[in-house]
């Protein structure tokens, strides 16, 4: 019973955590059903037991309460196992501190009557305290401890009462309203007609704190009426051709960095200040070093390379982890301008002949098209041919050499009379084939 009303007030807590704050109200009746423990002393020979029990109140005023209340107890006895029970029964006295706040401190005293198992009437009273902790003004939680004391048999006996309920209160007098004060109207006062202050330039700072007068119309301006310079490079914004320029770097009248040696890298970023007019430079104002590539030195005139280019079986479509690779081929390409290349596609031998040749064109194409569209390549400098199950790099008869079978390899040669300045360049050059007139051999008779 104890877990279960435990449960039901921590539930309440939660439902009313928002509330605005309850306090304890005069004039109110109030019911308190309680549950908890009675502990005896020791030389009376009874069990702690659980208790349950009802409240009845009135509040005086927001201080001071009366209350009756009535209990009932069942224990047993620690030497003989015998079933007791008891009734008590009487009225309290509360004292509550700080009743304007949901959490109200009491203190209590009180007197009245019990008995055992329907003995005679013996006269006991009560002393202690307790919290109520208010969720509305009607509802709150209520802990409560008490010392009881009584005599019996020329001794005097004090027991505990531990218990946790709820405080509901009832019949409240509602406040009476504020009577309603209904003011006279009067007439507003006309204010005085005041000039506004004078802004010769209109940038919405009045002449006499403008401290750049004569601004442009539509320029912005800061506080004192001067445009703004968001750089702080000493050119307002509006001039600045160059926003955005970093702190402390030097500019020219349209608030660009210099650039001394005219190279188009200015001169905070130069790392080469002193660069001959005309030369090319690099991104740090530098005439870069030649250093063959990596893709040079792999792709060259009278080089068979076998790319790292793999399919799967019937398949044309180029997987996305061979890009890199053929990037290495376009990129030497682009650095390269006299070279031309064959692009040369090669199966396994599962399936017709006739259908393995159409496939290595098809992985041909597909290699040579994408180096042309993806690295900017002329088409004319690559073509794609393809040679079915032919020139075979490892056994067909196992899954791994079929694989290495599927392939693509290319073979690069110079373009003749290639002129690195000309626009286009000379198609290659076809070969002649002099026809030669045969003779016809005369038999000599």
């Amino acid at each position: 019973m104890i877990k279960r009303l435990a449960g039901i007030a921590a539930c309440a807590v939660l439902l009313q955590a928002g509330a605005a704050l309850a306090e304890n109200r005069a004039e109110t009746v109030t019911f308190a059903p309680y549950v908890g423990g009675y502990t005896f002393q020791g030389k009376q020979h009874l069990e702690t037991s659980p208790v349950y029990g009802f409240r009845l109140g009135y509040n005086l005023t927001e201080n001071w309460a009366l209350e009756g209340v009535i209990d009932y107890l069942k224990t047993e006895g620690t030497r003989t196992g015998n079933n007791v029970e008891m009734v008590r029964y009487g009225g309290d006295l509360l004292y509550n501190f700080m009743p304007k706040g949901s959490f109200v401190p009491y203190l209590a005293a009180g007197f009245g009557g019990f008995d055992f198992n329907d003995s005679k009437t013996k006269a006991i009273y009560n002393y202690g305290g307790g919290v109520k902790w208010f969720m509305t003004d009607d509802f709150a939680l209520r802990a409560d401890v008490r010392g009881l004391n009584y005599s019996a048999s020329s001794e005097i006996y004090t027991n505990v009462e531990y218990t946790l309920g709820l405080h509901i209160a009832v019949g409240a007098p509602k406040p009476a309203p504020k009577p309603v004060v209904v003011e006279e109207a009067v007439a507003p006062k006309a204010a005085p007609v005041v000039a506004p202050p004078a802004d010769s330039d209109g940038d919405g700072v009045i002449d006499e704190l403008d401290k750049c007068p004569g601004t442009p119309a539509g320029v912005k301006v800061g506080v004192g009426g001067c445009p703004l310079d968001s750089d702080m490079d000493g050119v307002f914004d509006y001039q600045d051709k160059c926003p955005g320029t970093p702190a402390a770097v030097r500019v020219d009248a349209e608030g660009c960095p210099l650039d001394s040696d005219m190279d188009g890298v200015p001169d905070y970023l130069d790392k080469c200040p002193t660069t001959p007019r005309g030369d090319k430079v690099d991104r740090n104002g530098c005439t870069p070093q030649v250093v063959e590539s990596t893709a040079q030195k792999a792709v060259a005139a009278g080089t068979r390379l076998s790319l790292k280019v793999q399919f799967d079986t019937g398949k044309s479509v180029i997987k996305k982890q061979y890009y890199g690779e053929l990037k290495t081929v376009g990129d030497a390409l682009n650095e390269q301008k006299e070279l031309k290349g064959i692009i040369e596609g090669y199966t396994d031998n599962v399936g017709s002949d006739k259908l393995n040749q159409r496939l290595s064109q098809r992985r041909a194409n597909a290699v040579r098209d994408y180096i042309v569209k993806n690295f900017k390549v002329d088409g004319k400098r690559l073509t794609a041919k393809g040679y079915g199950e032919a020139s075979p790099i490892a056994d067909n008869a196992t899954a791994e050499g079929r694989a290495q079978n599927r392939r693509i390899e290319a073979t690069f040669e110079e373009i003749p009379n290639f002129k690195p300045d000309a626009e286009q360049q000379p198609a290659p050059a076809k070969k002649v084939v002099k026809k030669v007139a045969k003779k016809k051999a005369t038999a000599k008779k």
